[in-house]
């Protein structure tokens, strides 16, 4: 846990390096460049909305409802390419782990930096989106950067020891795409809470359970305090007892502990497993 600790300014100049030359990289030899940050998004949400809005219909009757579908899906998209690129990231780089002695947790922190730059960019063409449709945003919008914060440890967390059993098993790759996926249709994001407030699961309503889940959580505050805090439930008004509420928070401190641990156990022995 030692390697995870205050980065000092010749760490801090390396990262600087490794995120902007990622950021190029990532684009690099693209006609459109940098602009598939905006239009990768902006299409997931384009069939999102004709197919689950439009023709099934699923929408919880608020004029907003596009915005926070848009907002939802950008806030997704930065969550799988995070960890993806994360977990991917020590391999990537295998080759500058050999030469140079670093703190590896670098490498990683990197990558996600770059995908935070998306979700920056993600973020600027919803509020303009927002502004645009007559949203009216309210005190709570100063309350969002701690759910992205909380958003993106937790991206950080499953980064941290994904990556390391990638260096060891590169089919957990695989097991993670089809996890995502699983988890995606399990969460509000391309419907709304509300449509499944009536369902129990062995007694339980079934949106107490879901919001239990610490991406649901965030993605749902991020959405009540930059959209609509009026109509957008989250954690907090869902759940009958703090402590059930206070859940996702304690599993997102706990999976970035978990992660930080088995990273720093096994980073040592990277290079010699590469």
């Amino acid at each position: 846990m030692k390697e995870m600790g205050v980065l000092s300014k010749k760490n801090r100049v390396l990262l600087y390096e490794l995120v902007k030359t990622d950021f190029k990289l990532r684009y690099q030899g693209s006609f459109l460049g940098i602009l598939w940050s905006v239009l990768k998004p902006l299409m997931l949400f384009a069939v999102m909305y004709m197919v689950f809005v439009k023709f099934l219909r699923i929408t919880d009757g608020t004029p907003q409802y596009p915005i926070i579908l848009l907002l939802g899906t950008s806030l997704w998209s930065f969550f799988t390419e995070a960890t993806n690129v994360g977990m991917q990231s020590i391999v990537g780089r295998g080759d500058i782990l050999r030469k140079i002695n670093f703190p590896k947790y670098i490498v990683i922190l990197s990558s996600m930096m770059s995908a935070l730059i998306s979700l920056s960019i993600n973020l600027m063409v919803v509020v303009i989106f927002a502004i645009f449709t007559g949203v009216k945003f309210t005190s709570w919008v100063f309350l969002a950067p701690i759910s992205i914060i909380q958003l993106f440890v937790l991206a950080y967390g499953f980064a941290l020891f994904l990556s390391t059993l990638y260096v060891k098993f590169r089919d957990i790759s695989h097991i993670w795409e089809v996890l995502l996926q699983v988890v995606f249709y399990a969460m509000p994001i391309i419907y709304p809470l509300s449509q499944v407030a009536n369902i129990k699961v062995l007694g339980i309503e079934a949106q107490k359970i879901l919001m239990l889940n610490p991406i649901a959580q965030t993605i749902q505050d991020i959405r009540h305090n930059l959209i609509s805090p009026d109509t957008t439930p989250t954690a907090w008004s869902v759940q009958d007892n703090i402590f059930f509420a206070l859940i996702p928070v304690i599993l997102t401190v706990v999976i970035f502990g978990v992660g930080a641990w088995y990273f720093s156990k096994n980073s040592k022995k990277f290079a010699e497993i590469m």
